[in-house]
């Protein structure tokens, strides 16, 4: 009898799905003449509640849904590293650029990222916060940064809030290149 019971138990959950967050393909952007910035993004921390393999909605200022059916495909804070790492490489127009864990050797700039706030709501927007330091090698001084990007969701379900959650990634990636940019 336990073992029917548990069987009819696993047919009634919803299949996992996996997400991943992507680099995004801006039109209209142009990219510098190709560069030969040597740049290493992460490490990335995150806040408890989002670092886990499970989306989490924001459902109100006070209230959260950790979607046990909705599953990131990999390590979040790896994920946005990876992400962040890509944008770079094409805002800059570099082939050098990468996330960590590389050693930091051999690199112009390292790029540490502290998200403070990832959250979604479904068929709203992405909010995304990230305070952000880009050290160079030579130990100059470093340059902080803080970026706050609300990002409409265009869609229904979760796979439109995902690709929202991209789309703020690159908001801070554009805020980044330009602090690299002026630093020469």
């Amino acid at each position: 009898m336990g073992l029917v019971l548990t069987l009819w138990g696993c047919a009634g959950s919803p299949p996992s799905q996996f997400f991943t967050l992507s680099g995004i393909d801006a039109p209209g952007i142009t990219p510098v003449a190709r560069t030969d910035y040597a740049i290493l993004v992460g490490p990335a921390t995150l806040p408890e509640s989002v670092d886990r393999p499970q989306l989490v909605l924001r459902l109100s200022e006070n209230r959260v849904r950790i979607v046990e059916e909705a599953r990131w495909a990999e390590p979040l804070a790896g994920a946005i590293q990876g992400v962040i790492a890509q944008d770079l490489a094409q805002l800059l127009s570099s082939r050098r650029v990468m996330a960590y864990p590389q050693s930091p050797e051999g690199f112009d700039y390292q790029v540490f990222l502290e998200v403070l706030r990832f959250d979604g709501a479904l068929n709203d927007a992405a909010t995304l916060e990230v305070a952000w330091t880009l050290r160079p090698a030579n130990g100059g001084d470093p340059r902080f940064g803080r970026t706050l990007v609300r990002e409409r969701v265009d869609g229904d379900g979760y796979e439109a809030l995902v690709a929202a959650h991209s789309r703020a990634l690159r908001a801070v990636s554009t805020e980044i290149a330009a602090a690299i940019r002026a630093r020469g």
